[in-house]
């Protein structure tokens, strides 16, 4: 029976179950868009070329690690590196000795700013010609010794340059006029510059390591033996990396691209599908109410309350897969869409594919199915549970207020949520943020709990008004919502969830952006910024500003990045080697030092200075150790000489340049700071300035504009999730506030009987539409401003900002959307003949 009647309803009500049609499609969508990403950062790999004809190659880990116990077993928490991380040259002999290894050759990279008659290149040693195939070697004059270089072919003629002739070069380790010695193939990375092996490494910056060692066996070892072979001469101090692996040595940032496609499809992925199967429970929970005079007249009739419930089971079991998967293709295409932004900014490499499988199809399906089937059991459970003689008596006079355990649970929802944002005020930046979205969905669960006890309160509170100056129409609304507390609930909780969520999201990013801004603004008293038209600036560029007439003060900033332990957890932070006196540091950047002095940097290279923020969750004072790894992953343990306020803005650790220039992936200083001499004429230094090589001069705007751009992907990755969210609990919204008001054909049927004419009905409508908005904006505002104010107080240490600019369109939006989604059915109603609509089938 139960069956049957379930694929009655379905075929012959198709209208009944429209909304949780289009909940679940949607849901399914979303579902299946982050676990696309999700999986592509699992398995996201690149095909080698550089390496594609060596078996075996040796690089180091990319990741910094701890390992922790949790109860009686470890974790393992793992932080990819901000910069490259290299081995030790002398692995290159130790494996060579092994008895199945023909060549190990030490490989190492390094960008060449481009000069008068040669484009930017790519520096090697000329150890590793060769490891790019059997076409990768000289095809004219010798290998080069000290002062001399080898040019590819290619670019040699473009420069008009031949072996004999004389170039200059500026590498991250210094500029020097090179003899040309030979040529070699043209290559397919780009221009290439090949130098002897001990100027390559002076030149990269890091004299003693390089990037990768490259191994190829004798004749008859295979593999497998190889990389035994490998594995044993290297211990534990690198990887040995075969198959697709040898890919990620040539795109070391594929590991931070798979953290954050990971963490992209994962964190908000998990969030985005808790918000799905909440906004689904909802959707089946509000359709099986709208039912219950069906279920009562079943009930009457004899029905069993296991009948009820099969009955329900079976119509989400209907109508749950199917929807799910035709959400399936949206989602797909929101994931290509997503995944192809991402790759456009930069932060995936372009040569990642995006990973295309049936895990996320089945999540997608089966969990929309798993929510319409706990939906649908937990909205049977009131009518399956009358007795036959009370039913239709039940199902004709909304229940009041919630259940004692629906109460104790939104009450406990509310003290997670309250809990979860007095912890975000002690956590640092990355970690507070990380707390936002739990807040919220804490928040939005007692919301759906407790929303009966909310539309009460609201409906008294801004009914009053309604009743006193807005006639006929505004006294309608006004008691309609008050005794429709359940219904009204229904309409409110997805303008709460739209509010919160896009709120949270935009004015976190916003009061981030602001504050940085704030702190730049602020904090830049250089008179004028040198910035490169290359890859870098040369290390001798604070120098050369320097001894410019009119230069009071210039000193360089190298940016980097850190990686620090916060309790059991892993974390970066952004870092700036300063090159020049640190003394004179305060006379081009106010960082607002509160203890300490910034001069001390000079004393050694074994000092650092932090953000105040930092320093109070690393749990150090002036004098003591600071346990970090650098960009590379070496471990150090500086001294702690100063602490300042505006590290949101510049960096939260600072570092004299000589500890950090070995331990990124190009040691070229990313700006010079100048300030002018007292009654120096500031026009004139700066065209004093713009003479030094491959350099361009602006104003302190010129640093701003830079430290804005560096948040671009931030912000719009927070836009990003704000509008997937956003919108897909809008379309939730409008398909909640149409079902509430199609279900009214029989109330506003006998309104119409009554007396009150179309234009009165219409006035209610949009009265209880704008309620509805100004209850949803005001609790989804009130969660969202709880929820940022301790967090934006870790990070920035200020107030939410809420620009304008991003605050109206999201109320007019919310205004928009509930009068929209009210008036257009409410007008297809009035369509219809009262003594029609009144007798017709529910």
């Amino acid at each position: 029976m139960s069956n049957g009647l379930a694929r009655a309803s379905v075929r012959f009500r198709p209208a009944s179950f429209a909304g949780t049609f289009l909940a679940l499609f949607f849901g399914a969508a979303v579902i299946m868009a982050c676990g696309t990403l999700l999986q592509t950062g699992i398995t996201a790999s690149v095909p080698p070329v550089r390496y594609a004809d060596t078996p075996v190659v040796v690089a180091a880990d990319p990741t910094v690690s701890i390992t922790h116990k949790v109860g009686e077993d470890t974790e393992t928490v793992e932080q990819g590196l901000p910069e490259r991380a290299r081995v030790d040259a002398a692995l290159v002999g130790r494996i060579a000795a092994e008895p199945g290894v023909a060549a190990a050759r030490p490989d190492t990279a390094f960008p060449l700013a481009p000069g008068q008659a040669t484009p930017g290149l790519t520096g090697r040693a000329i150890a590793s010609l060769g490891i790019a195939g059997g076409s990768d070697r000289l095809t004219e004059g010798r290998a080069p010794g000290a002062g001399e270089v080898v040019l590819d072919a290619a670019t040699a003629r473009a420069a008009h340059l031949a072996p004999g002739a004389s170039v200059t070069l500026t590498a991250p380790g210094g500029t020097g006029a090179y003899r040309i010695s030979g040529l070699a193939a043209a290559q397919q990375a780009g221009p290439t510059a090949w130098f002897a092996d001990t100027v390559a490494g002076q030149l990269s910056g890091h004299p003693g390591r390089v990037d990768a060692i490259a191994v190829q066996p004798r004749e008859g070892v295979d593999r497998k033996a190889l990389a035994d072979q490998v594995r044993r001469a290297v211990g534990g101090e690198a990887e040995v990396l075969t198959g697709g692996a040898r890919g990620t040595v040539e795109q070391p940032a594929l590991t931070e691209s798979r953290a954050m496609l990971t963490g992209l499809g994962g964190s908000f992925g998990g969030v985005a599908t808790m918000t799905a199967v909440f906004v689904v429970m909802s959707t089946v929970a509000l359709a099986t109410g709208q039912r219950a005079r069906e279920f009562a007249l079943l009930r009457a009739i004899g029905a069993t309350p296991r009948q009820i419930r099969r009955t329900i089971a079976t119509e989400a079991v209907l109508v749950a897969p199917v929807a799910g998967a035709l959400g399936i293709l949206p989602g797909l295409a929101l994931a290509r869409w997503w995944f192809g932004e991402l790759s456009s900014r930069g932060a995936v490499p372009s040569s990642v594919a995006l990973s295309v499988g049936p895990v996320p199809m089945l999540a997608a399906v089966g969990g929309c199915t798993l929510a319409a089937l706990g939906a649908g059991f937990l909205a049977a459970r009131r009518p399956s549970r009358m007795r036959p003689s009370q039913a239709l008596g039940e199902a004709a006079v909304e229940v009041g207020r919630p259940g004692r355990v629906r109460t104790v649970l939104g009450l406990v929802a509310i003290a997670g949520a309250v809990s979860l944002a007095v912890l975000a005020t002690g956590l640092n930046g990355a970690n507070a943020a990380n707390t936002a979205l739990g807040v919220v969905m804490c928040f939005l669960l007692a919301v759906g709990l407790l929303g009966p006890w909310v539309a009460g309160i609201a409906s008294r509170v801004l009914g009053a008004p309604l009743r006193a100056g807005a006639g006929a129409s505004g006294s309608l609304a006004a008691d309609n919502t008050r005794a429709n507390a359940r219904r009204l609930a229904s309409a409110i909780t997805p303008i709460i969830m739209v509010t919160a969520f896009c709120g949270t999201l935009l004015f976190m990013q916003s009061t981030i952006s602001h504050a940085t801004g704030e702190q730049v603004r602020s904090g830049i008293t250089a008179d004028h910024v040198i910035s490169s038209t290359g890859p870098g600036l040369a290390a001798a560029t604070a120098d050369q500003a320097g001894r410019v007439p009119g230069v009071d003060a210039a000193v360089g900033v190298l940016r980097t990045g850190a990686v620090y332990q916060d309790g059991s957890m892993l974390s970066q932070a952004t870092a700036l080697g300063v090159a020049g006196d640190p003394a004179k540091l305060p006379q081009v950047l106010d960082l607002g030092v509160k203890d300490g002095s910034l001069g001390d940097l000079g004393r050694s290279a074994d000092t650092v200075a932090l953000d105040v923020g930092l320093a109070d969750t690393l749990g150090v004072k002036i004098g003591e150790g600071v346990p970090l790894w650098l960009g590379d992953g070496t471990k150090v343990r500086p001294t702690l000489v100063a602490t300042y306020e505006r590290g949101l803005g510049f960096g939260q650790v600072l570092l004299p340049r000589a500890a950090v220039a070995a331990h990124v992936t190009a040691a070229y200083d990313s700006q010079v700071l100048v300030a002018d001499a007292p009654g120096a004429d500031r026009a004139a230094v700066a065209g004093r300035l713009a003479g030094l090589a491959g350099t361009a001069v602006t104003d302190r705007a010129g640093f701003a504009a830079q430290s804005d751009r560096q948040q671009e992907i931030g912000a719009w990755a927070n836009t990003v999730m704000a509008g997937v969210l956003g919108g897909f609990a809008a379309v939730t919204a409008a398909n909640t506030l149409v079902m509430t008001v199609l279900d009214r054909r029989r109330e506003v049927a006998l309104l119409r009987l009554a007396g009150t004419t179309r234009r009165q009905v219409r006035g209610m409508m949009r009265w209880e539409a704008l309620l509805v908005a100004a209850t949803g904006l005001l609790v989804g505002g009130a969660i969202a401003w709880i929820t940022l104010v301790p967090i934006t107080r870790g990070i920035a240490r200020t107030a939410p900002h809420i620009p304008a600019g991003t605050a109206l369109p999201l109320v007019a939006g919310a205004v928009l959307l509930c009068v929209a989604a009210t008036g257009l059915p409410a007008r297809a109603l009035l369509r219809v003949r009262p003594v029609e609509a009144g007798g017709g089938r529910q």
